[in-house]
């Protein structure tokens, strides 16, 4: 079972990611710091390392064998909080305020193919209509957009997302990151022009819906 970046940064566990935030640490290091056994700070960090949190290093320090410390990796970094949707917030409404929604449509529609693009190269090629689909739906999973496909009756498939990577920003300005940039990224990953948005979490619903008429 996975383990969110809230959870993962609470309790001990969370005290040593806060302290190797700060600098590398032996493992007697934190357990001085946290008031742990030893033992116990070196378990905490083998299972941190086996989840790809942190990354142990060897230095040499005067004489007699070099210390092992810890520091975080990119993964362990990531877990805590970050902002990014103040700064594309900002820069939105600047370009908004510059240019008009018709340019910042136009470059948020070619933003969408650029990254389908990207996420495209890592999926298998060809397959047929549904396949496409099922390869969509395991490339959303992968950044993060919780997401289910459910054939309907006619053919078609819905496509459900209970989480938006976007959700700041797609509150903030619904219109260009839901009819704009989530549709045009679907419609490039899929190579079908059939994508309606039923609904979505820009829009102040629960959940995002896509119905892919697949041809």
């Amino acid at each position: 079972m996975s383990i969110s970046a809230h959870e993962q940064l609470e309790g001990t566990r969370g005290r040593i990611l806060e302290e190797l935030a700060v600098a590398p640490r032996t493992a007697r290091d934190l357990a001085k710091k946290l008031g742990i056994q030893e033992s116990a700070a070196r378990g905490h960090l083998d299972r941190m390392e086996e989840r790809g949190l942190v990354v142990p290093s060897f230095r040499r320090e005067g004489v007699g064998r070099p210390r092992k410390r810890y520091a975080l990796t990119g993964d362990g970094q990531d877990l805590f909080p970050k902002k990014y949707d103040l700064i594309l917030d900002t820069v939105v409404d600047e370009l908004l305020a510059r240019e008009g929604e018709g340019y910042v449509s136009a470059l948020f529609a070619e933003a969408a193919r650029r990254m389908a693009r990207r996420v495209a190269s890592e999926l298998p090629k060809g397959g047929t209509a549904s396949e496409r689909t099922r390869h969509l739906v395991s490339a959303l999973n992968r950044l993060g957009f919780r997401c289910t496909a459910q054939t309907m009756p006619d053919g078609h498939v819905r496509i459900v997302r209970t989480n938006c990577v976007f959700r700041h920003s797609a509150l903030s300005h619904p219109y260009l990151l839901c009819e704009v940039f989530d549709k045009h990224l679907t419609e490039a990953l899929l190579g079908q022009v059939g994508v309606d948005l039923q609904d979505s979490i820009g829009r102040g619903g629960v959940r995002c819906t896509h119905l892919i008429q697949l041809q």
